[in-house]
């Protein structure tokens, strides 16, 4: 039976016709390694620990990882942003932005691209566990009560995979049924209304059967329950009715994003959820103590192939890092950090902005987020630790002006910070959605629908968290000029990628905005370099065991232009500025998909598209 599926496929049967095909990348689920679901024992779906164990495969390549962990190809396309210089060493994100080159057809492959079962390499794959445990479960004889906690979890991971394809496609083919390997998958691509409304009533069906539902921190942790559920269907109703699927603005959409969205924020804060007091700590606090966690794919430093290797991406090369284009901010987002007081830079009367002491008078989320040169940042248990950023700084990378603190840990040693041999690294858990989010996917809600004063509460909490002050007048934590529904749009999205700062988001909001089209310049980064050579010397002269430069007061200006040069701006001529095209907000499936599938038609201003991922 094997050999005449895999001649099936070599007869350009499409994958999509296969998902009933349940392939195995590890060894501890061979048991549903079978291309012929027909062979498949149903004795299994009678077991509780065998449907835990394909679940768990599923919930392994469904729930995202920390950014550059899981590298398909053309993954650059999906992370290029204005917030990171990762477009700086990826073609295929400089193409993403219009930078450099152009996409082709060939060049998006996030549904996938490859006839197997690796995460990342095919997203019905995934889809088709979900289907197969969906049509079996119930005809097993596992008890009710059971049945339903398992299928809860089967159709929010579902759900969560056609939201991923659907955001980055449009409409995209829907099969909510196992399919037959000898059977070819004939409805084409449904329109993004249909896709929306089995994304939506699979997440309602999870908030039924998950009722009650409450697993144990110790081994449940990450696992999907009723508040995951409805803060997920809160979100997709955001995306219908945000300028991406929704360019005409259709009124009646953001009411109903508004009443999920409300109710997503009110059973968060039934459940006991609330805003870590220090921004700096959401990440490095794990488990019941972290209050402000959501959803979270769970690490391990010490269990093997559950670790990741963000803290190395993240660390300056001087503390066992290799750190990553990804972690390193642009000016871009640089400049987004409002003032101490939330105005925006050069708009506040309390605070000045100072283009040469960038960092000074800052929203604190910048200090607890960008290390810049001469910066605070505890690293290997010291905690008087200084970070040096310009070029030629001893046991650096050069050309590093600033890095990125926020997913790095303190007391780990520098030995032991790269993950390899499948062991090591932090074990950081991946937080993918945490109460922040639902706070501001709330405001955007109220804001849209003319609730000026709710949106507002929103982000003054958050904003309060961060340690941004009042103000004086009525200035209100740089909420008091907001006046109108415009301006808070702009101050929203602004606000999203300072409170979200490397966690993958920028992407998908400049997307769901339709913003993303209206990037302007070039993306550049800064550098910092010293006044002369001779001062390298200087300041790395050692007087029982502390260099000079860890003395120097940094936040003195005449002090610092003593040694150091206002920054410099970094890009490259061999690229021009962003253009990324409006069609852009929808890509189109791989020619693999198109040609050897059927009824699978390119996007509407892709080669060939006649698709509109909208209808």
């Amino acid at each position: 039976m094997i050999k005449q599926v895999k001649s099936h496929i070599k007869k350009s049967v499409i994958v999509l016709a296969l998902t009933a095909c349940l392939p195995a990348c590890t060894k501890e689920d061979k048991f549903f390694d079978l291309r012929d679901t027909a062979g498949i024992d149903a004795a299994i779906w009678d077991n509780e620990g065998s449907v835990q164990l394909q679940l768990n495969r599923v919930y392994d390549v469904v729930i995202p990882q920390f950014p550059l962990q899981l590298t398909p190809d053309r993954y650059g396309v999906h992370v290029a942003s204005d917030e990171n210089y990762f477009a700086s060493s990826d073609e295929w994100a400089r193409a993403a932005l219009g930078i450099q080159g152009a996409l082709g057809n060939n060049d998006v492959r996030f549904v996938g691209n490859r006839y197997s079962g690796n995460a990342g390499d095919n997203k019905y794959f995934d889809i088709g566990r979900c289907n197969e445990a969906i049509k079996n479960i119930p005809l097993g004889a596992m008890p009710q009560a059971t049945q339903r906690t398992f299928l809860g979890q089967y159709y929010a991971l579902r759900a969560m995979t056609y939201f991923e394809l659907v955001k980055v496609y449009g409409g995209v083919p829907l099969i909510l049924e196992p399919q037959r390997p000898e059977s070819l998958y004939m409805g084409g691509r449904k329109s993004a209304k249909e896709c929306f409304d089995a994304i939506l009533s699979d997440l309602n069906n999870a908030i039924t059967m998950l009722e009650g539902f409450n697993p144990g921190d110790s081994d449940g942790r990450g696992k999907i329950t009723k508040l995951i559920a409805t803060c997920i269907k809160a979100k997709v109703l955001l995306y219908w009715a945000s300028p991406q699927f929704n360019p005409n603005n259709d009124a009646t959409r953001w009411q109903t994003a508004l009443q999920a969205n409300k109710e997503a924020y009110d059973a968060s804060v039934a459940a006991g959820k609330k805003l870590m007091s220090s921004y700096a700590d959401i990440f490095r606090v794990e488990g019941s103590s972290n209050t402000e966690a959501i959803l979270v794919r769970t690490y391990s430093s010490t269990i093997e192939r559950r670790g990741h290797d963000g803290e190395r991406r993240s660390r300056p090369s001087s503390e066992g890092g290799s750190p990553n284009q990804f972690y390193i901010a642009t000016k871009k987002m640089l400049d987004a950090y409002p003032m101490r007081d939330g105005n925006v830079r050069g708009a506040s009367t309390q605070f000045a902005y100072d283009d040469v002491m960038f960092w000074v008078n800052r929203d604190p989320r910048f200090e607890a987020t960008i290390a810049y040169n001469g910066s605070s940042w505890p690293l290997s248990g010291s905690n008087n630790r200084r970070q040096w950023t310009y070029n030629t700084a001893a046991g650096e990378s050069n050309g590093n002006g600033v890095y990125c603190k926020r997913f790095t840990t303190p007391g780990l040693a520098a030995g032991n910070v790269q993950y390899t041999n499948n062991f090591g690294g932090s074990g950081m858990d991946w937080i993918e959605l945490r109460l922040a989010e639902v706070m501001l996917n709330y405001a955007d809600c109220m804001n849209e629908t003319g609730n000026l004063t709710g949106a507002k509460d929103m982000v003054r909490q958050i904003r309060v968290r961060a340690g941004i002050v009042a103000g004086t007048g009525s200035n209100d934590y740089g909420l008091g000029a907001v006046t109108t529904r415009e301006q808070m749009r702009t101050l929203l999205l602004n606000e999203r990628m300072v409170e979200f700062a490397f966690e993958n988001k920028r992407n998908a909001d400049l997307r769901r905005t339709r913003q993303m089209h209206l990037l302007t310049g070039n993306l550049t980064k800064i550098e910092i370099q010293l006044n002369s050579s001779a001062d390298k010397t200087t300041l790395e002269a050692t007087t029982n065991g502390v260099m000079f430069r860890d003395n120097l007061n940094i936040n003195d200006k005449t002090t610092y232009l003593r040694y150091f040069k206002p920054y410099v701006l970094v890009t490259s001529n061999q690229w021009s500025a962003y253009s990324v095209p409006e069609f852009h907000y929808f890509y189109t499936f791989h020619d693999d998909f198109v040609n050897n599938g059927a009824n699978i038609d390119p996007t509407i201003g892709w080669a060939g598209g006649t698709f509109d991922p909208l209808k």
